[in-house]
């Protein structure tokens, strides 16, 4: 694979909507770089870049420029952002963002700027695509919501956790990660004994240890990045030890590689996620390898974060390509390509639903120690084709009611 060139910023703006005879594709990309996950943001970019180099940053011998719009998390940054690339900037689309809340105010923001393309980066709150969906919002990942298949029923049949307690961030991603883990969970007849909720961002846990229940056999933690860096090393620093069950970013490489004893808590955690480390699929393997030689200075297997900004990228690159990168008349060729794509991604076949969301592959996954003393995911059950209603039908599903802090009824789904 040939290394990936820069993206470079052209200084004249290229008109909306002319690609299809302008010189040059211009793409921005919208990118959490301050905060909790500015390190998974920067996987972000490799894996952005990486998606770029496969098609030589050109299509149909039309270059590819790109220019970054750094954010912080925060729904407002990113909107501004956004408007800056669009209207500074001068890009055909844009590729992001990173976090729940972003996501949706970008989803609103996409129904003000209708001849521009939004490609969600790596977002994944439930109600981005579910609820109110703008036309010209697209999601080639699974979302947080559907990651959390199967991962109830595995802790319950498996490892035997009927009664448990949650921690998870108490915003729209935390409520979607855990609506879909609690659902399987108590279909499974497990019990949740406590909520607690956490504000993204928070550096003292100590309240929230010290009450937890003690007649438990697990918590599940939904957090991630330095929010759950800070929450292990508090965990440990207080002298606690339980099981523990991880959201689909709590055994992400950006902290299963972070410094410190409190990640070796982590052995044995059971996650789910939109993949596996040791996924032994060939395709997997080969962008592993292909990640490793093109950024010696990234992780041994990339984030969360770099695989989904890879597969968006390459569900927009391989639209531009069936396109010949016309992007004329409001973008509809580019649009309906996508629309229809069957897209090979290094996880399995990602396909898109009526509201332009993606249906894939969901993993279950627990955390081990490898002979080199690192830790990394190994696949314990892959679930292909996984619908936005869980496969459930509309009505069943739309029962369960929208992700938030006491969704779902526990009660109700163990009948």
């Amino acid at each position: 694979m040939k290394r990936y060139l820069i993206g470079t910023v052209s200084m004249a703006a290229l008109a909306f909507g002319s690609a299809a005879a302008a010189d040059s594709i211009k793409i921005g990309l919208l990118v959490v770089q301050e905060g909790t996950f500015a390190e998974g943001g920067t996987d972000g970019i490799r894996g952005f870049q990486q998606a770029l180099a496969k098609y030589d940053n050109q299509i149909n011998g039309i270059p590819i420029e790109w220019v970054m719009a750094p954010t912080d998390a925060t729904p407002d940054t990113a909107v501004r952002q956004a408007r800056r690339l669009i209207e500074q900037d001068g890009v055909d689309f844009i590729v992001g963002p990173l976090s729940g809340s972003e996501g949706l105010a970008l989803r609103d923001f996409a129904k003000t700027v209708p001849d521009v393309t939004i490609i969600n980066g790596a977002s994944g709150a439930f109600e981005t695509t579910f609820v109110d969906p703008a036309e010209n919002f697209f999601r080639f990942h699974t979302d947080g919501l559907q990651w959390g298949v199967g991962l109830g029923q595995y802790v319950v049949e498996e490892k035997g956790w009927t009664h448990i307690a949650t921690i998870a961030a108490d915003y729209s991603f935390g409520y979607t990660n855990f609506m879909g883990f609690a659902a399987d969970f108590c279909m499974a007849g497990g019990t949740i004994v406590e909520r607690f909720w956490v504000p993204l961002g928070a550096s003292d846990f100590g309240g929230v240890i010290a009450a937890l229940p003690l007649d438990i056999d697990a918590i599940y933690l939904g957090l991630g990045g330095t929010d759950a860096i800070n929450f292990l090393n508090q965990f440990e620093q207080a002298g606690e030890a339980t099981n523990l069950i991880g959201g689909s970013i709590l055994a992400d490489q950006t902290v299963l590689t972070a410094r410190g004893r409190a990640k070796e808590a982590l052995i044995g955690t059971p996650t789910s996620g939109p993949f596996s480390d040791d996924n032994p699929d060939e395709a997997w393997q080969t962008y592993v390898a292909e990640y490793r030689e093109m950024f010696p200075d990234g992780f041994a297997t990339p984030t969360i974060f770099g695989v989904l900004y890879h597969i968006s990228t390459l569900g927009v690159l391989n639209a531009l390509e069936a396109v010949g990168g016309d992007l004329s008349d409001g973008q509809a060729a580019f649009r309906e390509a996508m629309s229809t794509l069957e897209l090979q991604t290094p996880i399995g076949v990602i396909t898109l639903d009526e509201n332009r969301q993606a249906i894939g592959p969901v993993f279950v996954n627990e955390v081990i120690e490898n002979a080199d003393g690192t830790l990394s995911n190994t696949m314990k059950a892959r679930f292909d084709g996984v619908s936005q209603t869980l496969g459930m039908p509309m009505d069943a599903f739309r029962a369960l009611g929208m992700p938030g802090r006491d969704t779902p009824d526990c009660d109700a789904l163990r009948g």
